[in-house]
């Protein structure tokens, strides 16, 4: 993978997307941005699903109004996300941070499909409750949770603390960041 990866950085577009003045920047306010209105809106919906937030809504009415948003807001966030691993594909593939928020970003997919498939099936039994069922609660939880990890291990991979050509460093992180490292330096 790594191989692929540093093909990938080699490449004439991620070379010049990293190096741009303006559009890396604008890629990455674009995502802060994006960022924000899906988060924020999850976060409206985990609250009702708590809740702590717009209890005399129903809940079918919180999902109809806000969905379609945050919908448009994950797609923007997935494509300039896609487009930032693009500019600064290595350092980012072996990045701790981005490893754990992509395993906290799959978290939360399952969580979302949990809820939609099974949960939000029996929506109409619960949906005026000013408190949802147990199950419910349970995916706002970890929906907030997740997104909280995942927002701060996503700023996290700016900071170069556990880059791979910083070392020595424990052999849990090389190994965690995928680091390959010449056997001189193994320890």
């Amino acid at each position: 993978m790594l191989r692929l990866i540093e093909w990938l950085a080699a490449t004439h577009w991620s070379i010049a997307l990293h190096e741009s003045l303006y559009v890396y920047p604008l890629v990455e306010s674009v995502h802060v941005l994006t960022l924000g209105l899906f988060v924020g809106l999850a976060v409206m919906l985990d609250l009702r699903l708590l809740g702590l937030a717009l209890r005399r809504v129903p809940v079918s009415e919180v999902i109809a109004r806000l969905l379609p948003w945050e919908k448009a807001g994950f797609t923007i966030m997935v494509i300039t996300g896609g487009l930032l691993f693009y500019a600064i594909p290595v350092r980012t593939y072996q990045s701790v941070f981005f490893r754990a928020k992509v395993a906290m970003l799959l978290l939360a997919g399952l969580n979302v499909w949990v809820f939609h498939s099974r949960v939000e099936r029996r929506i109409a039994d619960w949906d005026v409750a000013p408190v949802p069922p147990r199950a419910a609660r349970i995916a706002a939880i970890a929906s907030l949770v997740l997104w909280a990890g995942i927002i701060v291990a996503g700023r996290m991979i700016a900071y170069n603390w556990f880059d791979c050509d910083i070392q020595p460093q424990p052999a849990f992180i090389n190994w965690a960041a995928g680091c390959v490292l010449p056997p001189h330096e193994l320890r």
